[in-house]
């Protein structure tokens, strides 16, 4: 989505196989999602395990680590330090408000959460304050992104899950209910699902796609906040993750027929 201007990306990944995979997804997708952009160039897109060089000269650092609290805690103080001074620092988290890991940033006032969607043409996303982020820097975000493409909306006060995920998480919930409770299945569900909606997948697909263990962490949040939320979703997920299917990455998930590994 911030390729589409001409412009550099730099990717930060510890893990080589992760950087390649990346850097393939871009190259397969940047030109669809170039196309959309009124007089778009796609720019370049490149990987490094050195997080400094990663950071440097960059005016907006997007943090998409695992949702774990202490690993985004420290490294939002890496990129605080390392990240040029002017530069914004988001979150794409969903599941945790930016000020929960403030603990080791010395200049909060730049940062918030930016939350994206999958895949990149989906091209909504989610703007909201850390609490102490400068009006300045929102306002920014919220004039800047439209110009890559990207449609910004903000969260008007603290809310996990923020707007639309709010709503897709309600949906999901409800689906990972029915099949618990046996009334349905995955396949069921997301076959119902393209036929009402006109969608080419379903809940269990992109579930999928997200990755299960990841989805299971998100639900184990918002099950902290409303301990009257089922459990029957969170006991499928997990059964499914002990049984080593945690979606596309793993070859299996709900469904069975992703390429091994």
């Amino acid at each position: 989505m911030l390729a589409t201007r001409g412009g550099e990306v730099r990717v930060y990944d510890p893990a080589g196989p992760q950087r390649e995979a990346t850097v393939d997804y871009v190259r397969q997708n940047l030109d669809a999602v170039t196309a959309r952009i009124p007089d778009g160039t796609p720019g370049t897109v490149s990987a490094t395990d050195d997080l400094a060089a990663a950071v440097a000269d960059a005016w907006l650092v997007v943090e998409a680590v695992p949702e774990r609290l202490d690993l985004k805690t420290r490294v939002f103080g890496q990129l605080d330090e390392l990240a040029p001074a002017d530069a914004v620092l988001a979150s794409n988290s969903s599941s945790y408000a930016s000020r929960l890991f403030l603990d080791r940033v010395e200049h909060p006032e730049r940062v918030l959460n930016v939350h994206f969607y999958m895949p990149p043409t989906q091209n909504a996303v989610d703007v909201m304050s850390s609490g102490k982020t400068d009006r300045d820097v929102l306002d920014f975000m919220m004039a800047t992104l439209p110009e890559y493409g990207v449609h910004p909306f903000e969260a008007r006060k603290e809310s996990t899950g923020f707007i639309f995920n709010r709503v897709w998480a309600a949906i999901k919930r409800e689906c990972l209910e029915l099949v618990a409770e046996g009334v349905s299945t995955p396949h069921d569900v997301d076959g119902m699902f393209q036929v009402n909606t006109g969608m080419k997948g379903g809940p269990f697909r992109m579930m999928d796609q997200v990755g299960l263990d990841v989805v299971l962490d998100i639900e184990e949040h918002y099950a902290a906040e409303h301990p009257e939320y089922p459990e029957g979703p969170r006991v499928l997920l997990r059964d499914y993750i002990d049984r080593g299917r945690l979606g596309v990455k793993s070859g299996a998930g709900f469904y069975d027929d992703y390429p091994t590994p």
